[in-house]
């Protein structure tokens, strides 16, 4: 494996989690992994647990390098566009995808989690789905337990198929709004998708993700060792 994009069906779905379970799972397997968020707006830097905070966390390395995982952070908590406006600036997207590119060549895996959902706007009709086709990475589409998932996670995978993209898995976040049992989510969406359908239940404690079942086996990712 190079290079995996973990996407949601939205926003605060439970990306961050996974992606962090996966970069402390591959570190384990003795692994050199790297987590990227390299967009994220609602940035505070001196809040310990957002988002860039968590995956500096996962790949032990200290708070002050949020530079080298998220190198655009803005503050305002809306769509990519709309907070870097506010501060007078644009994503670079060649910028971007150069970014990213050279992390994917660079030795061992490379995780990028996106930013929202798969179809959040970046740059005028640029959206996350347009980023994920550029870097032609394996997908992991993360999904909510909540009431309605089921027709969200199907209509976004369908819109990504249509873009030619295909999720390599998905991952059902556990929603704190649980109306039906985790495992009965997960056989009803198996049963109308062809790629493996996880779970991750809501996990606690300060280093939440250390706490994560094992995903790397469910997903069979490509070039595990």
């Amino acid at each position: 494996m190079t290079g995996l994009f973990i996407t949601g069906t939205g926003t605060g779905i439970g990306k961050t989690v996974v992606t962090a379970t996966l970069a402390h799972q591959l570190r384990h397997a003795g692994q050199k992994v790297t987590a990227l968020k390299p967009i994220i707006s609602g940035y505070d830097p001196a809040d310990k647990d957002s988002d860039t905070a968590i995956l500096l966390d996962a790949q032990g390395l200290p708070p002050d390098q949020a530079h080298r995982i998220s190198p655009w952070r803005y503050q305002a908590p809306l769509a990519p566009p709309m907070a870097a406006a506010k501060e007078g600036r644009t994503i670079d997207l060649p910028a971007l995808n150069t970014f990213c590119r050279t992390q994917i060549e660079a030795p061992g895996p490379t995780l990028i989690e996106g930013v929202g959902g798969a179809f959040v706007p970046l740059h005028g009709r640029y959206l996350v789905a347009d980023w994920m086709a550029d870097l032609a990475c394996p997908c992991i589409l993360v999904v909510g337990s909540y009431l309605g998932t089921i027709s969200h996670s199907l209509a976004t995978i369908e819109a990504l198929h249509a873009r030619g993209l295909y999720s390599h898995a998905v991952i059902i976040s556990q929603s704190l709004d649980e109306p039906v049992p985790l495992l009965e989510t997960q056989a009803a969406l198996q049963a109308l998708v062809p790629c493996p359908v996880l779970t991750l239940p809501r996990l606690h404690g300060p280093h939440p993700y250390q706490n994560a079942p094992d995903l790397l086996a469910g997903l069979n990712l490509p070039g595990k060792s």
